[in-house]
């Protein structure tokens, strides 16, 4: 039986064991140290099975990292992103963000989504696995109930959330969602 073969892209100092950790940084555990806009990226098609980016999109001139990642990655892989809400107050204390996301923003890049702009790209993900919000705990207790209601109903998370006040008095920290090739 082979092994999964997973691939943590932007990894910084969460470097996981049993992953191949890239970073254009070279930290303590980093295995490839690379630029992740310097297309092509140094693997073969379709050579993982998962891939995780987390807090690197928002950074980057991402589309042609997407469609990178998707040729490395094998067909029913997983991609896993991590970015920041458009309403996170972390898109404007990081002076080097370049991007805003909502929830509904990686829906262009699969196919039959709801978004319905398939064409806008040459490439696409087959399906939406999961697509989550979070949002700042700690002091903020309310949070853990906010953020429970809001990712327990996918019209108020995708529609109703976004679009009313609720964003705005409940600001989310982050987008967490998985495409599947």
């Amino acid at each position: 039986m082979t092994s999964s073969k997973k691939l943590n892209i932007g990894c910084g100092r969460d470097i996981k064991k049993g992953w191949v950790n890239m970073d254009s940084a070279g930290l303590p555990g980093v295995d490839i140290i690379y630029n992740i806009e310097k297309i092509p990226l140094p693997f073969k098609n379709d050579e993982f099975d998962t891939i995780l980016c987390q807090d690197i999109f928002e950074h980057i001139e991402y589309i042609p990292v997407l469609r990178e990642i998707h040729r490395i990655l094998r067909k029913g892989g997983k991609l896993i992103i991590r970015v920041p809400h458009f309403t996170s107050r972390r898109n404007f204390d990081d002076p080097t963000h370049k991007k805003m996301f909502s929830i509904k923003t990686f829906e262009y890049f699969v196919k039959n989504s709801r978004a319905n702009r398939d064409y806008y790209f040459d490439f696409h993900f087959e399906r939406i696995a999961e697509r989550k919000l979070s949002f700042d705990k700690g002091k903020y207790l309310y949070n853990y109930i906010v953020e429970k209601i809001i990712n327990s109903n996918r019209v108020l998370k995708d529609s109703i959330y976004e679009a009313t006040f609720l964003s705005r008095i409940f600001p989310a920290s982050n987008i967490i969602i998985t495409l599947i090739k």
